[in-house]
């Protein structure tokens, strides 16, 4: 399957294609399943970072269609990775649930980047929901010792499940279901991070990764009202509610 005018478009912009492979499947919860692949080179050509993400290619009726994909556990020398799906209806929902091993997919990696602060801040506030679960466990690997703070927005009972890498004394974890659209989210938040941040705002780091309307709301709200630097804020929108699974 070619990858149309995206595919087209991604190229001009140095994205690189790579082939993976299914090894193994597991049904984490009702809603969730991880998918163990080998990454087909990628990692021994490129390096990882925390949040490190590629666009899986999938058949949508005859034409392409791309999502992104947080890896997770990636081992260059293995050429291994994991990726987590938060099932929804569509077609990365449903490769996601048939997966086997021996099964392959396309993938291109472009558009990736985060480069943890250095030097590491003295408190991390994060935001996120199953979505982009793998890349918060990636950040909190990633600054293991750092005091942090998670919003995490919930949509089905078994989410109290999930695989959190926040279980540390210095982990505060506040899960907040969804309603009206991320709303409630966002006014907890609110009414949160002012207090938390305190006057001095200068050793903290907030990162944001939620529904794309959601994120663009705390991100103007966090730079903007609470006047946090550019340098201090990363904010990807990771879906849209009315196209599950959107990256």
């Amino acid at each position: 399957m070619g990858h149309g005018w995206e595919g087209v478009v991604l190229r001009l912009f140095r994205g690189r294609d790579f082939e993976f492979t299914v090894t193994g499947a597991e049904q984490v919860t009702d809603h969730y399943r991880r998918i163990h692949l080998t990454d087909g080179g990628m990692l021994a050509a490129t390096g990882v970072h925390p949040t490190m993400w590629v666009r899986l290619w999938f058949d949508d009726a005859g034409k392409p269609h791309q999502r992104a994909f947080t890896l997770v556990d990636p081992d260059p020398a293995k050429g291994t990775f994991s990726m987590e799906f938060a099932l929804h209806d569509g077609r990365a929902g449903d490769w996601a649930r048939a997966a086997k091993p021996g099964d392959r997919i396309d993938a291109t990696l472009q558009g990736t980047g985060f480069t943890v602060p250095d030097p590491l801040p003295s408190r991390l506030f994060a935001v996120g929901d199953p979505a982009s679960l793998p890349a918060v466990n990636s950040l909190l690997d990633a600054m293991p010792e750092v005091p942090a703070t998670l919003w995490f927005e919930t949509q089905h009972a078994s989410d109290a499940e999930l695989p959190l890498r926040a279980g540390a004394a210095h982990h505060d974890v506040r899960r907040v279901p969804r309603q009206h659209g991320g709303a409630a989210l966002v006014a907890e938040v609110r009414a949160a991070l002012p207090g938390l941040l305190g006057d001095d705002r200068s050793d903290a780091f907030v990162w944001i990764a939620c529904d794309t309307a959601t994120t663009r709301t705390l991100t103007a709200y966090v730079r903007k009202e609470l006047g946090l630097p550019k340098d201090r804020v990363n904010a990807l929108g990771y879906w849209r509610p009315e196209k599950s699974g959107t990256r």
